[in-house]
């Protein structure tokens, strides 16, 4: 019998991305972390559980260093009493790490993915989990990601690159959902 509830897993809400914002960087979605806020209030609230995913840099010149003011997790994601916090190195919170270990323990089968960015910690967090098999569910409106430019020289928007990986990973990796659409279902099992 699988855990009823799902899991969230909460990638790299660092203030290292806010320094980015402050040098300059564009994002998309300035109302993701109020939403990733909401899920963890709504996720507590329902005894559901939660995984904090933190990035620690390895680069010398990286913002995600723990000796950094980057790595601090911002305050609306900060996580409680009990609620486990998994540092990765990679991309991947699946690498390196014992979640995967964590979640087949607590027999957990469905995870609801939120945080930064979504073209890279979270897409790939959310593509492993997909081909590990745990039924993923990846909240649009609760991820954000910056301006890029590609190796043509080309500027990709925020939002177009959310987008895309938006596309990319629906249907066959995972579930796209709003925070909305997450609320909606927790109360749902919990009647």
């Amino acid at each position: 019998m699988s855990h009823p509830l799902p899991a969230l897993i909460v990638v790299d809400v660092q203030r290292a991305f806010d320094e980015w914002e402050a040098a300059g960087k564009r994002r998309n979605n300035p109302d993701a972390v109020a939403r990733i806020a909401d899920l963890l209030k709504v996720f507590r609230a329902s005894g559901a559980p939660i995984f904090h995913i933190r990035h620690e840099g390895t680069k010398p010149n990286s913002t995600f260093r723990p000796e950094n003011s980057g790595y601090a997790v911002k305050d609306e994601a900060r996580e409680q009493d009990g609620e486990p916090v998994i540092v990765k190195r990679v991309n991947s919170a699946f690498i390196g790490t014992d979640l995967e270990r964590r979640l087949r323990a607590g027999d957990i089968s469905t995870l609801v993915i939120c945080g930064a960015t979504t073209n890279h910690c979270v897409e790939t967090t959310t593509r492993m989990a997909g081909n590990l098999g745990f039924d993923a569910r990846l909240v649009r409106d609760a991820t954000w990601t910056f301006d890029r430019v590609g190796p043509d020289g080309d500027t990709h928007s925020a939002e177009a690159i959310h987008a895309m990986t938006l596309s990319n990973l629906n249907g066959e990796f995972a579930r796209i959902v709003t925070t909305h659409d997450v609320i909606a279902s927790l109360a749902a099992l919990r009647q």
